[in-house]
């Protein structure tokens, strides 16, 4: 969740060729093994840390003698642009710890106590709050907004799609690890009885489906849970920096790879109810999903449409939308989704109207689904879009 400048460097060179050995001693972790090599990686730790104090990626940078930071990672950039007179040691490997090195360093005059101290900039105005969101035209947005009208209890888990819990949305119950919205969804489902067990619907992107929730399902089926599970096939790792994985059809580098097919996948495992939906079209959607949580057995939608923050062009962005003041009631049913490019212009006197912001609008038509007055049109066109 952060990123900063980097220099590129020629790759390390006269490294061993890379060879096989037989060694089950050490690569065999029976306990008895395990006894033997406890005191190994003990010793290895002790070198690491005499290692680690001597490479530039922990440095002491020397200012003030008042005082010392000691951080690493992004804490390290927060720490210099509050403390900018600060000395501070930078950690670029923190276990094990260069103790040696902390201890030159601890030889500053004084450190930070907890006091307080005083700080190198101030806001000068009072900004308002920005809390996190999901970006303009992402494929998630309409589904928490279907779940949410459906009074789903909604078990999530990691990814950007964790900000289906904020509100205008505010569907998404729990988040706990990755994975876990497969398995609380199984468990609420057995121990629950009446209207509520049919409530329960798990979320779970497509990388981490791959990454850990494919043994959730299977454990799902085996014990004949009749929850719903969402895959949000988004084609992408979206959340740390949109890496490929193996459900997006290429390798890291870009090369073209085999692109897992999800809804075979889920078929594989028990699975017999897979649907796949346009989560751009809410109507469709809605009708997926209802009939999904209603069934007696285990059931899995895949949401497919690309994120909107691709590198490749897959026709994610179209031709941006504006409204029609004329049309516009103020009503504002299109903000109840919560998209950053749906600005509130209030007038006096009045209730006020909804405008789009054209340089952040991609034209995924959710908020035109939701006008019942049709004031939303294509950007520069007379023509409503509806």
């Amino acid at each position: 969740h952060s990123k900063s400048i980097v220099e590129s460097g020629e790759p390390v060179t006269g490294l061993p060729e890379p060879s096989l050995k037989s060694d089950p001693a050490k690569f065999v972790m029976l306990p008895g093994n395990a006894r033997q090599r406890h005191h190994v990686v003990e010793a290895e730790l002790i070198k690491m840390a005499e290692w680690s104090a001597t490479q530039s990626f922990n440095r002491i940078e020397e200012r003030s003698a008042e005082v010392g930071v000691i951080t690493g990672g992004v804490s390290y950039q927060y720490a210099r642009e509050v403390l900018p007179d600060a000395s501070v040691l930078k950690l670029g490997l923190v276990y094990p710890l260069p103790t040696s090195l902390i201890r030159e360093f601890a030889a500053v005059a004084s450190a930070i106590t907890g006091e307080a101290i005083g700080v190198a900039h101030e806001a000068k105005i009072e900004l308002p709050n920005r809390p996190p969101n999901m970006c303009p035209g992402c494929p998630h947005r309409g589904v928490f907004y279907t779940l949410k009208r459906l009074k789903a209890f909604v078990t999530g888990d990691i990814g950007c799609y964790t900000l289906g819990f904020m509100p205008p949305l505010s569907a998404m119950d729990t988040c706990i690890c990755m994975g876990a919205s497969v398995g609380n969804a199984t468990g609420l489902n057995k121990v629950l009885t009446g209207p509520d067990k049919q409530k329960v619907v798990g979320v779970i992107g497509d990388s981490t489906f791959l990454h850990t929730g494919i043994n959730g399902l299977m454990d799902m089926v085996y014990n004949n849970s009749t929850a719903t599970l969402i895959i949000l096939d988004n084609s992408i790792t979206a959340m740390t920096g949109r890496q490929e994985n193996p459900s997006s059809g290429f390798t890291l580098d870009g090369e073209k790879s085999k692109k897992i097919d999800l809804a075979l996948l889920c078929r594989s495992v028990g699975v017999e109810h897979v649907r796949k939906v346009n989560p751009w079209d809410l109507d469709a959607t809605r009708a997926v999903i209802k009939e999904e949580m209603e069934r007696e057995a285990p059931s899995v939608v895949i949401t497919e449409a690309p994120c909107i923050l691709i590198k490749r062009d897959v026709g994610q962005r179209k031709t941006p939308l504006e409204i029609d003041p004329d049309k516009c009631t103020g009503c504002k049913a299109c903000l109840k989704i919560g998209c950053p490019a749906i600005e509130w212009q209030p007038d006096e006197g009045e209730c006020g109207k909804a405008v789009v912001n054209e340089l952040l609008c991609v034209g995924c038509t959710i908020c035109d689904q939701l006008c019942k007055f049709d004031a939303f049109k294509l950007a520069g066109s007379e023509v409503n879009n509806g």
